[in-house]
């Protein structure tokens, strides 16, 4: 089970049928929460597509996972004179102490399927070079 910190939360909106259906599976013991029945729900459409996810990622040239850029990292790329076009299907995080200026130095551009974990000041200062869905 993942921690609050690994994960991201999300609003949905149900009809009250639906969630009348869901609450009784909980108070019956199917499942201990409401949040458990949904993310068992969502678990079981992705184990459904997994085949069309993986050829998606690979397709679309996603890092699946975890992507973690350190000042070092990006200051290397910058010294080198290039800039990074980020590709994440998960998570995509750029350390604390990384810079505004070393981050518009060193992205040329962020796309996340997922989440994407930065400053304040570092996400403002990308804003425009970030894509989501």
């Amino acid at each position: 089970m993942p921690t609050p910190g690994e994960t991201e939360k999300i609003t949905i909106n149900l009809g009250p049928v639906d969630l009348g259906q869901i609450d009784l599976l909980v108070q019956e013991g199917f499942y201990s929460n409401r949040t458990d029945f949904i993310r068992a729900a969502i678990r079981a459409q992705l184990a459904t597509h997994a085949e069309a996810v993986r050829d998606s990622v690979a397709r679309k040239s996603l890092v699946l996972g975890v992507q973690h850029f350190t000042r070092r990292d990006l200051e290397a790329v910058r010294a080198a004179g290039q800039r990074l076009q980020i590709s994440v299907l998960g998570l995509a995080s750029i350390a604390e102490d990384v810079s505004a200026e070393l981050a518009l130095a060193s992205i040329e551009s962020i796309t996340v399927l997922g989440a994407l974990r930065a400053s304040p000041v570092v996400k403002a200062a990308l804003a425009g070079r970030i894509r989501s869905p």
